[in-house]
């Protein structure tokens, strides 16, 4: 089933040729491909999907490969591999990659029509990792990455914190981390794009947002994350699109839980999500923002919103917070959520390409994606 799906795929991304060879065109004729060049080729040839390297997290970070779907050997395979999808672009990991590598993947996306947005780590140290992060900055540049993601906390504010002074501790060491950034980033001419990952809620994030009033800090929007935190998936999306850059565009589902409630990456329009409207609050603060699909192929994650220990660093939330998300779980609740950890890794490998499969498949017939 899925071979035949891949080739439905790949008949029906035949007529996207058209578009590519016109990219490859427009790129010709525009002196750097930059945020007003992607303006402009937008109203040519329309609006299109990108993939986060986390939507093929079993092939690109759990090490499972098979013949039928083989792990990415760097970020030029995954390109490929996605461009055969019809998709217009990714996001990837900038680390680890010479001048030389930069430069090839710029030369494979501006052949190909792709645009690459990068990812990256935070300094954690003024001095020894600042010049790491410089490092990576003056790489990416030369890959052409215009806008790079990162995230202030790469795990999950509510499993990392036992207390509210460990949390303000993170939260010195976050501005700190930001505040070395920004003039390498503006030095270099590249937006650094902050993900709403499970650590700030919408206030929290806003206030960093004011505080630096940069136009080189700007916003990762993930669609799904601040369900986590208790905030409504609209209301984020309200709260951040005047800064938001880049979208981790994902469709979430819901699950009672006896501690809380699950939740679950699901392919675009099998979840809750009102990803339309979320669509069109970002466009019309941001007619250049860029949406690359993140569909993470695992368990469920459980949210233990009823326990004790999620409120250590939450104290400040309001009840009718807490009362509107559990309405939400019980008007949305799927049931069963999908598991992969019973699967073998075959079947795990299959799963996720059928994700992103449908995914796409769902953008192009009801989201307005190429």
């Amino acid at each position: 089933m899925i071979c035949n799906l891949r080739v439905t795929d790949k008949l029906q991304g035949m007529n996207k040729q058209i578009d590519r060879r016109r990219v490859i065109y427009w790129l010709s004729v525009l002196p750097a491909l930059s945020w007003k060049g992607i303006d402009y080729m937008r109203s040519k040839l329309g609006k299109r999907l990108g993939v986060t390297s986390a939507s093929y997290v079993l092939r690109n970070y759990a090490g499972l490969s098979s013949a039928s779907y083989p792990a990415f050997s760097d970020a030029l395979d995954m390109l490929e591999h996605c461009r055969e999808l019809g998709a217009g672009g990714i996001q990837v990991g900038v680390r680890g990659w010479s001048i030389d590598f930069a430069r090839e993947i710029r030369q494979r996306c501006e052949d190909s029509g792709f645009y690459l947005e990068g990812q990256i780590r935070l300094p954690g140290d003024r001095y020894s990792d600042l010049t790491r992060f410089e490092n990576e900055i003056e790489v990416a540049k030369e890959a052409g990455i215009e806008v790079i993601r990162t995230v202030c906390l790469s795990g999950r504010r509510y499993e990392d914190f036992d207390s509210l002074a460990a949390f303000q501790a993170f939260k010195r060491s976050a501005y700190e981390s930001l505040e070395w950034s920004e003039p390498i980033v503006r030095k270099h001419a590249i937006v650094l794009a902050i993900e709403n990952h499970k650590d700030w809620r919408i206030e929290e994030f806003l206030t960093i947002l004011r505080t630096f009033e940069s136009k080189h800090i700007r916003v990762t929007l993930d669609t799904g994350n601040n369900i986590s935190l208790l905030e409504d998936p609209l209301e984020t999306a309200k709260a951040l699109a005047p800064y938001t850059v880049t979208v981790h565009l994902k469709d979430m589902a819901l699950e009672a839980h006896d501690e809380g409630f699950r939740m679950s990456e699901v392919p675009l329009g099998h979840g809750f999500l009102n990803l339309k409207e979320i669509i069109d609050t970002c466009e019309k603060a941001n007619p250049d923002v860029r949406y690359n699909l993140e569909m993470i192929t695992r368990d469920p994650l459980q949210i233990p919103c009823l326990t004790e220990s999620y409120w250590s660093t939450l104290r400040e939330v309001a009840a009718r917070d807490l009362a509107e998300i559990l309405r939400s779980v019980r008007t949305h609740d799927q049931g069963s959520l999908p598991t992969i950890s019973d699967k073998d890794d075959e079947s795990k490998l299959a799963i996720e390409e059928e994700n992103v499969l449908e995914s796409f498949r769902y953008a192009r017939n009801h989201l307005g994606f190429d």
